[in-house]
Formats: C-alpha cells, structure tokens, sequence
C-alpha cells in the first residue's frame, strides 16, 4: 500500500508543460456550467412557448395544440428547475448546519 497524501480537490495537478504551453483547459463539465446550459436552456422553452402563443393570437399558421404543448414543456421543465434549486438550498443549509 501506498502512501498518497490526500488532496482536498479533485483536479489532478497542472504539470509546469502545461502552464508554460497554455494548454490548461477549463473543466467543461462542472456543475455551474452544466445548471447554467439549463437555465438558458429552460429561457428557450419558454421564448419558444411564447411564440407559440403569439403565433396562435395573430392567426399565422398556428396551432393551438402546438401552442399547449409548448406551454407545458416549458411549465414543466421550469417546476423541474425550482425542485432542483430547492434540493440545492436544502443540502447547502445542512451542510451549513454541520459542526465541525
């Protein structure tokens, strides 16, 4: 068995080559990136919902059941967002309630 120190992250460590070429990349998948793709991603369901709407208000080739069905996915995907943000504030608020 080895003796490995233990390290707090979970990045393995940037060798000086790659700081000198600049080949340093950002990790694509973080979680901020990832809420943040569905954050924009939610806004889209919901601009597309609206158009929709407008489209069915203005008699241009639209149809009512596209227009429900646009307002139900993006009303679905939005209650989704807040049951996730919500998952997010409750283990934030017991991680903040441990002792140490």
């Amino acid at each position: 068995m080895t003796n490995m120190p233990i390290r707090g992250d979970l990045m393995p460590p940037i060798s000086d080559s790659q700081k000198e070429s600049g080949k340093v990349r950002e990790d694509d998948g973080s979680f901020g990136k990832i809420l943040k793709d569905k954050v924009k991603e939610i806004n889209k369901l919901q601009l597309d919902a609206n158009s929709a709407i407008a489209k069915v208000e203005l008699g241009d080739s639209g149809s009512i059941h596209e227009a429900v069905i646009a307002m139900e996915k993006a009303s679905i995907s939005f209650k989704t967002m807040l049951q996730v943000r919500n998952k997010i504030l409750e283990a934030y608020q017991e991680v903040m309630r441990m002792q140490v």
